[in-house]
């Protein structure tokens, strides 16, 4: 029998960085395993992650080999399915920068007859666990631990949803048209009170303008200018322009 895979400490969990669609309906955002399985992979390695209801990750049996990797299809009758088969090397400390893993990101899984591994969308709610498990080409390598319940966002149905608005008590539309009232009458005050103190400061102001006015030209007794008589000898034809006779 192949010795069993070695057990390592990591934990899978969801970044906990803000993102974008970390966790929906469907899917939900993972964290990848870098550098937890640098010492026990070889280059022909892959990393596998095995997803399985909360209640049913005790009953989960590793695989011994790839042709036995539960499908993604199972999952309503097994309640486990393995699935993001990664080498190994795109997660050692190596590599340019740690992975986010999406998980139940493929839509297109339920309309492929194809047999192997599918990352489709998750059926429900949940809760899911997920563990890390690196496979050789004789079977389990190591794994990680499972994660804690990884709990989905629930759809609204649109039967819940209720179009009309909720019926408010007698009481509250009284108070509502009460504030209504009493708001209309004080913006209709303050309105006044504006339109009266404009409307004076812009008679004091007329009445200033017309008694410098009248004060102006009754002082001084100007009496109208005449039109002067033009000078011997000058005739303007046309008007306005004039010339020595």
């Amino acid at each position: 029998l192949p010795a069993p895979p070695a057990r390592l400490p990591y934990v899978p969990h969801v970044p906990p960085m803000a993102l974008l669609g970390k966790v929906t309906a469907s899917t939900f955002a993972l964290e990848g395993p870098r550098c937890v399985f640098d010492g026990h992979a070889d280059a022909s390695d892959a990393v596998w992650l095995a997803v399985t209801f909360a209640n049913a990750s005790a009953a989960f049996r590793n695989p011994l080999s790839r042709a036995d990797v539960p499908p993604y299809k199972q999952l309503p009758t097994a309640r486990s399915y393995m699935t993001l088969e990664t080498a190994a090397a795109a997660f050692s400390c190596s590599a340019p920068s740690p992975p986010v893993l999406r998980v139940g990101g493929d839509t297109a899984c339920r309309d492929q007859g194809r047999q192997d591994p599918c990352n489709g969308p998750l059926p429900s709610p949940g809760p899911y666990r997920v563990k890390f498990l690196l496979m050789g080409c004789r079977g389990p390598k190591a794994e990680t631990r499972w994660s804690e319940p990884i709990l989905l966002r629930r759809a609204i149905s649109s039967s819940t949803i209720d179009p009309a608005p909720a019926r408010r008590g007698s009481a509250v539309v009284v108070i509502a048209s009460i504030l209504a009232s009493l708001g209309a009458v004080l913006a209709t005050a303050v309105l006044g009170a504006l339109g009266a103190k404009v409307w004076g400061s812009l008679c004091h102001q007329d009445l200033g303008a017309d008694a410098f006015i009248r004060r102006s030209y009754r002082t001084h007794h100007i009496p109208p200018a005449l039109p002067q008589p033009l000078p011997p000898g000058c005739v303007c034809s046309p008007p306005g322009l004039c010339r020595s006779a």
